[in-house]
């Protein structure tokens, strides 16, 4: 998906709420968003919002000095994240279809997202979630492509959504499950760090995408990560910047689990700004 002109009013706002998310100094402040909007309106139109995130981060990180400016908040969500666990773990147990309501229960962990203009209530919007209807439900299809699957590359967004994805997974029995991260610290996504902390290494193998962008750009990946996506039976891509990255993918068996959290990808989809989706990518 490439970038449209409503992204380029969030790409402003994600610049100055970094700035003052980090307490940075008002000239530091000053010098990200002059630089955010020189990239901007030199920006080519045909990236993806993702690679254009990972540009305007790469500015916040410069003139901070921060590796990982996001780190603070992935903490205070890594530190919740056993609590959610086992809050909605214990829901999937005693629920009808343990297999749906683990995937309500990944979607509902894609609310918390800084990379993304607005603001949520995590626990209210997680419980809205889990009750609320499908804009795409692709439920058949996923348990039909499952049950021809012995590989599964799945892909991971952000902090806490980790915990919540560790519940889908030990639902996914007797498949070979590879773990995918990015491969440095963007906004709030899962790295390895954050994966090992959510326990998902005791039920797939967590591996580094080669990508640091705030979605999986397959050109940004390493060719060892290019070869698990070819060689997978199928794909669990998680997030609005996957989706973002990956919706021409051309390929078949990629399902997409989000919350449209903006006006274009809402559009995009077809849905309002707040659906909830879980779609099959149209081969």
């Amino acid at each position: 998906m490439k970038c449209y002109l409503e992204c380029i009013p969030c790409f402003v706002k994600q610049a100055v709420e970094a700035g003052n998310i980090l307490s940075a100094s008002a000239k530091q402040r000053e010098e990200i968003l002059q630089k955010c909007l020189k990239l901007i309106i030199n920006m080519d139109r045909d990236m993806t919002p993702p690679e254009a995130g990972m540009k305007i981060h790469s500015i916040i990180k410069f003139i901070t000095g921060r590796k990982d400016p996001y780190q603070e908040i992935k903490d205070y969500y890594n530190n919740l994240g056993p609590a959610f666990y086992e809050k909605y773990k214990r829901k999937v147990k005693e629920s009808e279809d343990g297999l749906l309501s683990s995937i309500r229960c990944a979607i509902a962990g894609n609310v918390v997202d800084f990379g993304v203009a607005g603001e949520f209530d995590a626990e209210k919007d997680i419980e809205k979630v889990m009750t609320q209807d499908f804009a795409y439900f692709d439920y058949d299809r996923f348990k039909k492509v499952l049950s021809g699957s012995r590989s599964i590359l799945y892909l991971a967004d952000n902090v806490p959504e980790t915990f919540f994805d560790r519940i889908l997974i030990e639902e996914l029995k007797g498949k070979d499950i590879v773990y995918a991260v990015k491969s440095a610290p963007i906004i709030n996504d899962a790295t390895v760090e954050d994966a090992l902390k959510a326990g998902i290494d005791k039920f797939a193998a967590v591996v580094e995408s080669g990508s640091c962008a705030p979605g999986t750009v397959l050109s940004l990946c390493s060719s060892d990560f290019l070869e698990t996506v070819k060689k997978s039976d199928m794909i669990i891509s998680k997030g609005q910047g996957n989706y973002e990255a990956l919706e021409d993918i051309g390929r078949k068996n990629v399902f997409f689990m989000l919350k449209a959290k903006c006006r274009v990808v809402s559009r995009h989809l077809n849905v309002k700004i707040g659906d909830i989706i879980f779609k099959a990518n149209s081969d």
